[in-house]
């Protein structure tokens, strides 16, 4: 069966399931691969709970079921491939404004912000949690229907294409790519391919632009970061809205810190040449870190170029609190804490280390973690990062992991999160500013409950 005839039964049939154990009455199963799984082998049991077919890869199991089930079995070349063309095909019902994110740093927040701007104005699809990969994207854009004026999508890498097979499947109308730094280094193989990976979405854009006669392909930038610069120019790309701190002419819309503590406080306004510049507007956020400016600039520029009005801008950004472990403050009955505990890499942990010694507070303890997939320079890495954590003068430093055990540093060390959670009921802190940062998988997302 075609892509579209398989989407045909998708409209009498408009659920996708990917999970045997959630199968509603009437829906689709598909059959998606893991490195511990295997959907196809769920497939007939699909079938049993209600699906109406199963889309499956492995040619034994339409060979080995009866004929009642086996006329319901939907036999392609790669499941995987399939869902994304599926979801494609399905964006492609909807004449409406895509938004692409991605980025090494603050894509998620980034992305949160511009919807909670557009939502001011628009009803607005965008990416829940963290489904920014080849099985997140297509479940977003699934979400897809009538009522939906607008979709802010998230992107994220890995490895060199990914960018590529994921805006070839969201197709964004516009877009924008947060920064580009040293992450995932084990995937990529050095900065250099994350810079062609994350520029795969300027190259789809610079297409758009040219097959639409200028009228899509816009990027929002930041003007103040060279490396995004460079990489839209070399492109070609002469759709551009750009926002930043610095004095480039160029830039539209401008910004600058007033304080950040430990709340970031910043003005903005609209750079005119002709008509002069409008007055500042001051917007107090809930979000930690100076360096969450670009972010909010970012969501300004968006909500802008869509015709939303400053006083909404403002009330949607002063409105948003975070609640993802990015950049939140929380603070329990003994200790103010500032949650980054999601992802770190070397440029994310050295802005949230940077940030955290200018804020006028103490005494201040850092409990950090591992950063992960950093491949062949992960040892020099961390030890920077060490040896940056020496020139801060903290209180307390906590270092969590292997890789950080291997710096030269007189800092307190630990194997790994159950060891600081057992070093924290026996000590309990109290009274601190306490910094927790590290990759996912350092699991430090569980140290709040105890602090």
């Amino acid at each position: 069966m075609s892509i579209k005839e398989i989407y045909q039964l998708y409209q009498q049939h408009p659920c996708i399931t990917t999970d045997s154990r959630d199968c509603p009455e009437g829906s689709i199963f598909l059959a998606l691969k893991g490195e511990s799984f295997d959907g196809n082998q769920f497939a007939l049991s699909a079938l049993e709970k209600g699906c109406a077919y199963a889309i499956v890869d492995n040619p034994s199991v339409v060979a080995q079921a009866a004929p009642s089930a086996a006329e319901k079995l939907i036999l392609v070349s790669d499941t995987l491939q399939t869902y994304k063309d599926l979801a494609r095909e399905h964006r492609r019902q909807f004449h409406i404004p895509v938004i692409g994110i991605t980025g090494t740093n603050g894509k998620t927040t980034t992305k949160e912000l511009i919807a909670t701007v557009l939502q001011e104005q628009y009803n607005v699809l965008f990416t829940q949690g963290n489904f920014n990969n080849d099985v997140g994207v297509p479940k977003t854009l699934f979400r897809l229907d009538s009522s939906h004026e607008i979709a802010v999508v998230e992107m994220g890498a890995s490895h060199p294409g990914d960018i590529k097979t994921l805006v070839e499947t969201a197709e964004p109308t516009c877009g924008l790519i947060t920064n580009v730094g040293r992450a995932h280094l084990q995937g990529f193989g050095s900065f250099e391919g994350v810079k062609k990976t994350k520029g795969e979405l300027y190259d789809f854009l610079r297409r758009k632009m040219e097959a639409s006669g200028f009228e899509e392909g816009m990027i929002f930038i930041n003007a103040d970061d060279a490396d995004l610069q460079q990489m839209a120019d070399e492109r070609g790309l002469i759709l551009q809205s750009a926002y930043g701190t610095g004095a480039s002419d160029d830039i539209i819309v401008k910004g600058e810190v007033v304080s950040c503590a430990p709340f970031l406080h910043f003005n903005w306004y609209i750079h005119d040449e002709e008509e002069g510049d409008s007055a500042p507007m001051l917007v107090k956020t809930h979000l930690i870190g100076d360096y969450n400016i670009y972010n909010m600039l970012a969501a300004i520029t968006v909500g802008l170029y869509f015709d939303i009005d400053a006083e909404k801008i403002n009330h949607a950004l002063q409105n948003y609190v975070p609640s993802n472990n990015r950049s939140q403050l929380d603070v329990t009955e003994k200790n103010q804490l500032i949650v980054d505990a999601y992802n770190a890499n070397p440029s994310s942990m050295r802005v949230a280390i940077h940030n955290f010694q200018q804020m006028q507070v103490s005494p201040k303890m850092a409990i950090l973690g591992d950063m992960r997939e950093l491949g062949e320079v992960s040892a020099e890495e961390h030890q920077r990062i060490a040896d940056m954590l020496a020139d801060c003068k903290f209180d307390q430093v906590w270092l969590v992991g292997d890789e950080f055990a291997h710096t030269q540093s007189a800092f307190r060390k630990f194997h790994d999160a159950e060891e600081v959670k057992a070093a924290l009921r026996e000590e309990q802190p109290q009274g601190y500013y306490i910094l927790i940062k590290g990759s996912n998988s350092m699991r430090l997302y569980q140290l709040p409950e105890l602090l």
